[in-house]
């Protein structure tokens, strides 16, 4: 015996609990994706279980079984846990593992929802897992094996499938394989488990009576109907929670732990990198030397930063308003996985020299990043990256003599005349809050006669390349700019003759009207080497910086330049008085009565979307049919239980009437009107006969159908079928009787009670005729 039970089957729900623990302990695949995971799951769930099982072999109390888990809790939690730090082949823990363990114990929750996907074994984040996989086997186990509710044993198996799910990604959501897996194996156990105690329940009462209690082919027939009725219930309820997700899909994104915590870096407590553009050009910054970088993508860029919220004043990182996304920046201590990024593989070595910030350049979409170096592991615990827009950052900032390494996949560079066939992409990014009236009547020139989003696209850039000219308006012999992109810089460009600026200016107006275009568009800023620069090293100077626009096209995110070539600038044409001015500029306006009204860039994802006035009686209908609808779905889901127990009565009461001899009809006949009494709320006797039974519910019909059932069973005449015809009709009075004699509700109970199918007083024929 081991607790309450046999070797067999105690074996069996070790088994079952393994299995269970297994199933749910995998839903934190997605948050570690390392070997190291799953061998401390395995691992883990081993030694919970033999714990379970020592303590029940040995009838240990919940003390020493709660002091043998902290054992091996501080005993394998480095070497499982925390296996970096773990010493002699990862076989011995360190003192300053052991301490990371102890710490980990309450501090690794919060650090495993404030960091990317996946962790690896990265410092102490496995200990989570460790901690629920250890205790959940060891409850799961010794509730199966010494509970005398040992159904309980199936709630630990849930409560880690539920942490796994609660404690992963924001986008990748727990397969449906196994959430179905594991209630399947929960549901298969804990059938096995109400059979084995019905079976002892039976036997119990056949050693007591000295009757066959259950014939060979009832104990089957009961195990089908359990596993019918579990079976139908599932089923509706995944047809139900389908049917409901499929009418009614979410509409917020998905909701979990890492999602509702405060993520320890905030890009907007930081000036955007764009407002400081024009200070890399001053005397002392341009000739100063940032960035040593080795293994420059093919374009030659490296990225400071992405920028795609506009508020009119300037570009910034993330949104304010809303919780953008571009704005959620977590640590990444392991890797990404870019499999589904289109671009080449680049891997960039970079030195940091003179420049200074939080902002870490980089190109493309990063899949992992080493810093080397003293400040190494400094900076790697102070990495942060968002996966949306590719921007990395530290909380401390970079300083001379720190050196990375970053594998990125860096997406193409396409230039204005390819671009006349692409189509705008999908992805979301925050609106633009204001939307200069210069950009849009300058858009509508540079696209007026040209059809599609790419091609207008790709002619607004080119009349950005003829009309503008480029001047940082710093040095002695270039002309006055003036620095900024709040949506007055942009006005003063696009209303200038000649139209004059630089980078800073040239790609917030291209994203702007990129977005005015339909395209998601987004503002880069870093630097890119001169194109005189050989192979090789390359050693960016403050002179170097640049800005440029990214846009989505249903290939994805692509690099576009819209900076004008360099060339002499014109000198400027004088400003026209303002009588003749303003007639000019009423000639515009409005877009409304313009003909050229249908040429107008399609505004959906930027500024006023055109409201469609519902119709009330449309819409009401449709409200009253969505209620319908949910209602019927909750009925549907309440009266499943309901229904799978009438149906499992029906089915009984049709096998009896169905059965092969007259015999076995009449008895099936007694049985069908026992249950029914039992049902209606009348307890017989222990081991009582059909007799005793029958004067326990009244009545001569009832006393004379329990000697009919006697004479078929023991006489050695057997009954003809129109004998079982007879009983039958009587049995179909009787229970009509019963129902007479309650209200409508408890005929209802009746109805739905459970009472007999777990029914255990009724006698059965002995093994031997009399």
């Amino acid at each position: 015996m081991i607790g309450r039970l046999p070797w067999r089957s105690a074996a069996a729900d070790v088994g079952f609990a393994v299995a269970a623990l297994a199933l749910a302990a995998w839903s934190f695949w997605p948050v570690y994706q390392s070997t190291a995971f799953v061998t401390m799951f395995v691992v883990t769930i081993a030694l919970g279980s033999a714990i379970a099982v020592l303590g029940a072999v040995f009838r240990w109390p919940s003390i020493v079984v709660g002091g043998l888990i902290v054992v091996v809790y501080l005993g394998t939690g480095v070497q499982l846990a925390i296996p970096g730090e773990a010493t002699a082949g990862g076989l011995l823990p360190t003192p300053q593992g052991f301490v990371d363990l102890v710490q980990g114990t309450w501090s690794s929750w919060k650090q495993l929802v404030t960091i990317s996907v996946p962790v690896g074994s990265y410092q102490a984040l496995l200990v989570p897992a460790f901690i629920l996989v250890l205790l959940a086997s060891v409850i799961t186990t010794t509730t199966a094996l010494r509970s005398s509710l040992p159904e309980l044993a199936g709630i630990p198996p849930v409560v880690v499938l539920v942490a796994g799910i609660a404690l992963g990604s924001a986008i990748a959501s727990a397969p449906l394989w196994l959430v179905l897996g594991l209630f399947a194996l929960l549901l298969v156990w804990n059938i096995r488990l109400r059979l084995r105690r019905r079976t002892a329940a039976v036997r119990t009462l056949r050693e007591q009576s000295g009757l066959t209690v259950e014939t060979r082919r009832e104990r089957g027939s009961t195990a089908v109907l359990t596993a019918t009725g579990a079976a139908v219930m599932l089923a509706g309820a995944a047809v139900v929670g389908i049917g409901a997700t499929a009418l009614v899909p979410p509409a917020n994104d998905r909701q979990v732990v890492r999602t509702a915590v405060e993520q320890p870096f905030d890009p907007r407590a930081f000036p955007s990198p764009l407002s400081g553009f024009r200070s890399y050009f001053e005397p002392g910054a341009s000739s100063k030397p940032m960035l040593s970088v080795s293994g420059l993508p093919a374009d030659r860029r490296i990225r400071i930063a992405t920028l795609d919220t506009y508020d009119g004043v300037t570009y910034s990182v993330g949104s304010a308003a809303a919780t953008s996304a571009s704005g959620a920046f977590a640590r990444l201590p392991y890797r990404l996985d870019q499999a589904g990024t289109k671009g080449t593989q680049t891997q960039l070595t970079v030195t940091v020299r003179g420049y200074r910030g939080p902002w870490v350049p980089g190109t493309g979409q990063l899949e992992q990043i080493q810093f080397l170096g003293s400040r190494g592991s400094t900076l790697s615990g102070a990495y942060f990256y968002n996966d949306v827009t590719g921007t990395g950052a530290v909380m401390s900032a970079l300083r001379d003599g720190d050196v990375y390494v970053a594998d990125s996949v860096t997406p193409p560079k396409l230039s204005a005349s390819q671009l006349t066939k692409v189509e705008p992409g999908s992805d979301t990014v925050p609106r633009p809050a204001v939307i200069p009236d210069e950009l849009q009547s300058t858009l509508q020139k540079y696209t007026s006669g040209v059809s599609g989003a790419g091609a207008k696209l790709a002619a607004a850039l080119q009349g950005l390349a003829t009309d503008g000219y480029l001047s940082h308006g710093v040095g002695p012999n270039e002309p006055a700019s003036r620095s900024g992109h709040g949506a007055d810089r942009i006005t003063e460009l696009l209303t200038n003759v000649p139209m004059l600026g630089d980078q800073e200016q040239y790609a917030v107006t291209a994203a702007l009207m990129a977005r005015q275009l339909g395209f998601p568009a987004r503002v880069v800023m870093g630097f890119v080497a001169p194109a005189d620069t050989g192979a090789g090293p390359v050693t960016f100077l403050g002179a170097d910086v640049s800005a440029w626009m990214e846009v989505q096209t249903t290939s994805g995110w692509v690099t576009v330049d819209p900076t004008p070539p360099v060339r002499p600038v014109p000198p400027k044409q004088p400003e026209q008085p303002t009588e003749i001015s303003r007639p000019q500029t009423n000639v515009q306006p409005p877009i409304d009565d313009s003909p050229q009204q249908n040429e107008e860039p399609p505004q959906a994802q930027v500024d006023n979307t055109p409201q469609h006035t519902p119709d009330p009686v449309l819409e009401t209908l449709l409200a009253v049919l969505t209620a319908i609808g949910w209602t019927l779905l909750v009925l549907a889901l309440l009266a499943a239980p309901f229904l799978a127990v009438i149906a499992a009565k029906w089915r009984r009461r049709s096998l009896r009437r169905s059965a092969a001899s007259a015999a076995d009809r009449i008895v099936g006949g007694w049985r069908e009107f026992a249950d029914a009494a039992v049902d209606h709320g009348y307890d017989p006797p222990p081991a009582a006969t059909r007799v005793e039974f029958a004067s326990t519910i009244g009545g001569t019909r009832a006393a004379a159908l329990a000697k009919v059932a006697d004479r078929a069973v023991f006489s050695p005449f057997a009954p003809t079928r129109a004998e079982a015809e007879t009983v039958w009709k009587a049995v179909d009075e009787l229970r009509a009787q019963l129902d007479r004699r309650d209200t409508r509700w408890k005929r209802l109970l009746a109805a739905v009670s459970l009472r007999s199918l777990g029914y255990r007083g009724r006698t059965r024929e002995r093994t031997n005729r009399r």
